[in-house]
């Protein structure tokens, strides 16, 4: 069987051929087994497809921009999987600074985030499988959100976060500013410039989701299917 390695509170999973996944249950209600999270699977081997199948991923959803989804698309090697395409950015074309790469994205990721969380409480959609490129600024902020949905302390939400730095093996002394965001580590910092974002413009997370379109009624679908 494939190895999963307890770190720090957090599930990392070995699935061959695709970065930084893990399980992002744990923190609030968000129970295991329900949300996990990941970097592209353009590069998924048998192997990896098989570990997929054992955790009974059902839905995959893609946050990545149009063009990254048309270079490099996703290959789930025939698994029966709902494969959603729901970009943060339609656009390859986002802030270079992190500083203001954040708050870029809490301005854009509400449509995307809000179809997660209908999906996560649509019944036999489960478990979710969320990713962006590499799996920690696109797919870290919308997975913040459904943790503080479902009660997760900023400490719970932000240790998660911070995980992709060690399982992409990324410090900011080795970091390649000429080769994007893919190889730049995430701080607790970027993470609350894009909560205080969404708090500052709409009072509070659930305000955020609220004025992208969700309903009272998601919000309460949510927590009583997970939470």
């Amino acid at each position: 069987m494939t190895r999963a390695e307890v770190r720090g509170g957090s599930v990392f999973v070995e699935v061959a051929g695709v970065r930084n996944f893990r399980d992002a249950g744990g923190a609030g209600a968000l129970p295991r087994g329900v949300l996990y999270r990941s970097g592209a699977l353009d590069g998924l081997l048998p192997a990896g497809a098989r570990r997929l199948a054992e955790l009974g991923v059902r839905t995959v959803v893609d946050l990545r921009s149009t063009p990254e989804v048309r270079d490099r698309p996703d290959d789930c090697r025939g698994l029966p999987v709902d494969h959603c395409h729901l970009p943060v950015f339609t656009e390859q074309r986002w802030p270079a600074e992190q500083a203001e790469l954040y708050p870029a994205m809490a301005e854009q990721a509400g449509p995307a985030t809000v179809a997660l969380v209908r999906r996560l409480a649509a019944p036999g959609a489960g478990p979710v499988l969320v990713h962006c490129a590499s799996g920690k600024d696109r797919t870290g902020v919308v997975v913040a959100v459904v943790q503080t949905l479902l009660g997760a302390t900023e400490q719970e939400v932000t240790g998660d976060f911070l995980r992709s730095n060690a399982a992409l093996g990324l410090t900011a002394g080795t970091a390649d500013t000429a080769a994007g965001h893919r190889t730049l580590p995430v701080a607790a910092g970027h993470l609350r410039r894009a909560l205080v974002w969404m708090r500052s413009h709409h009072g509070s997370v659930e305000g955020w989701l609220l004025a992208n379109g969700a309903k009272e009624d998601d919000l309460s679908a949510l927590r009583t299917a997970l939470g």
